[in-house]
Formats: structure tokens, sequence, C-alpha cells
């Protein structure tokens, strides 16, 4: 019986070991899974954060420091007319008192017949706010299903984070919209610039687009940026 019982107690006390061994497995991945599917701002630990140019301490910052008035520009001041999207961003690059406060905006005007082509917006949402004139706009989700609306002056939409949209101003007036966003550096990748202005092979765009050579040489040749001065 003493054998027995010793065998039995040892089979216990490994297999209790084991039970343990899972719970903390899956409590871990439970506890990481979180982190792993959501990006955004990093919190910090002061009411604001002052970039190091500036070189001044944080009791000798005025209300200068956290007013921008790049959105001033009006139509009257802008050369008209205009075929290209006008984007003036109030980011963190731009406005650095948004630096940890996960909040920006982007103005955007639209001539007549103005596309702001397929973009993300990889770490906010953008929520659009339609001031003047009149947009279409719409955005595809991981489904590959596509959601489009027309708005007017006063309406909103919003874009998830991260998913693939556009506007498009389909009439012959300019249209000006304010997007706001959940991140002070929401950042930007233009779908057709990136695929086809970076320098990816042509053979890969060809095989991937099921199109020919010359179509991809066209493609490059418009939507490559120029060399940089």
């Amino acid at each position: 019986m003493g054998t027995e019982w010793i065998l039995a107690l040892a089979i216990s006390i490994a297999f209790m070991k084991y039970y343990y061994l899972v719970l903390v497995l899956v409590l871990v991945a439970l506890a990481s899974s979180p982190l792993a599917t959501v990006a955004g701002d990093p919190d910090i630990l002061t009411d604001f954060v002052i970039p190091n140019m500036y070189g001044i301490a944080s009791m000798n910052i005025t209300g200068d420091f956290f007013t921008y008035t790049g959105f001033r520009v009006t139509n009257g001041t802008l050369p008209w007319p205009r075929r290209n999207l006008i984007a003036i961003k109030a980011n963190m690059e731009a406005f650095p008192a948004l630096n940890g406060q996960s909040v920006s905006y982007t103005k955007l005007v639209f001539p007549s017949e103005c596309v702001n082509p397929p973009h993300t917006h990889p770490r906010a949402a953008e929520l659009l706010f339609v001031l003047n004139g009149a947009l279409s706009v719409g955005f595809v989700d991981t489904a590959g299903k596509l959601y489009t609306q027309d708005l007017s002056a006063g309406d909103m939409f919003v874009f998830p984070k991260g998913l693939v949209h556009y506007q498009y101003n389909l009439g012959q007036s300019p249209a000006i919209a304010l997007s706001a966003f959940g991140s002070a550096a929401p950042g930007t990748v233009n779908v057709p610039a990136s695929v086809f202005g970076t320098g990816i092979d042509n053979v890969v765009l060809a095989k991937s687009f099921k199109t020919d050579f010359w179509t991809v040489q066209k493609l490059k040749a418009a939507l490559t940026p120029p060399p940089k001065k």
C-alpha cells in the first residue's frame, strides 16, 4: 500500500504541475492578444510634451504653443483654378503640441472633379466632416465589400482604421472637408503611389494586376514622384 500511495501522490503532483502550466500559458495568451491587435499613440506621463527643440521649461510655455493657425487659409487666398487636392495637416509634425494627445486634423480642399485617391491611415480612424460642397466617398473592408455614400455640407462619414478609402468631388464647384483622426500621427499610405511609385519590379506588378509590361511602365511614369533635389 505504501508504494501505491507514493506512486499515486507522484502522479497527482505531476498532473497539478501540468494543469498549472497550461493555465499560465492560457493567461499569458489572453493577456497578450489585445496588445497584438490594438495599435495607437502611446500614453504619456505628463500633461503635455514639449519637444526638445524648444529648449524651455513647461512653466514658460504660453498659449501660443497650443495654438495652430494653418487652417486660416481660405479659398480666396489659394491659387485657383486648381486641379489637385490641397491637404493642410494639423498633425504632430506641423503642430507639436499634439504630441501625446492622440488627436489631429486635416483640412481637405477639393477642386472640381478632384479625387483623393485610395489610401489608408494605419494608425487611426478618420472622421470626415463636409464643410462646403459635396463629396462621394467610400471604403473597402477586409472582406472586400465596398461601402459608398454621397455627402453634402454638414454631413459626416467615418472611415474605419487601416481600411482603404477615397473621396471624390463630382461637382463643378470646390468642396472643403475637415478630417479628424484619433492619432497625432495617423500616417497616410497612398495606394496607387505605393504600388506603382516605389520601384516594385515590373514583372511582379504585371502578374499581380494581370496586365502587360507596357501598361505597368505607363502607370509607373505617371505615379513615380520626381527625385528629391
